[in-house]
């Protein structure tokens, strides 16, 4: 017979709460699986991956609907192509500010942060971050 303890479940409501024996393996082995588990690291794979689902969602949302939308006010023609010519040679511009660009990458990084904010503060996820007391 195994000397490890059974998994255990409780059942608290609608909630099932699996519990997992302790893993023990050798040397540093442990430590890492230690550290995985303490600080929460499948946690925030989980959310970086995420998180990096949803910018690209919120950079499409903004270079497909509102750069056009934006572009459209300003004269028409998409709004992430647009600069400033800082040098002229000829009839060519040979070193351009492309104001259009950041103006797109601004605007995702707010709706990106609003988002998370609004998800954040919306489930109450604040409070696990804080340290007992």
């Amino acid at each position: 017979m195994s000397d490890k303890p059974p998994v255990t479940k409780h059942h608290t409501g609608k909630e099932v709460v699996i519990v997992f024996p302790p893993i023990k393996a050798p040397g540093w082995i442990q430590g890492f699986l230690d550290f995985v588990r303490e600080q929460g690291v499948v946690g925030l794979a989980v959310g970086l991956i995420l998180g990096v689902a949803a910018k690209s969602v919120v950079d499409s949302l903004v270079q497909n609907i509102f750069s056009p939308l934006i572009g459209l006010l300003y004269g028409g023609g998409d709004f992430s192509t647009r600069y400033v010519c800082l040098k002229t040679i000829g009839s060519e511009c040979k070193s351009k500010l492309g104001y259009g660009s950041f103006i797109n990458a601004l605007m995702s990084f707010i709706i990106v942060s609003a988002a998370v904010y609004f998800v954040v503060k919306g489930l109450k996820l604040d409070r696990l971050d804080r340290k007992k007391q």
